[in-house]
């Protein structure tokens, strides 16, 4: 994913983190608040310290030739 959409993302991830752990605190729930903030942190650093899944030809398994059934 590029460095612009990560970043992008994380905007994203933490404005809901921190819009719904304000939510969570405004009905009583003032224990989550922290639970939130820091999941939505988590994310946020798990998403550039981990890398991308990616798949290369090699890694897939050969095709069935054609008229022959596996």
């Amino acid at each position: 994913m590029p460095s612009d959409v990560k970043a992008i993302v994380s905007a994203l991830t933490a404005l809901v983190a921190v819009g719904f752990a304000f939510w969570e605190r405004a009905y009583g729930q003032a224990h989550l608040f922290w639970l939130v903030l820091g999941l939505g942190a988590f994310a946020i650093v798990a998403m550039w310290v981990f890398p991308e899944a990616t798949m290369t030809k090699a890694d897939m398994p050969p095709k069935p030739k054609p008229g022959r059934e596996a």
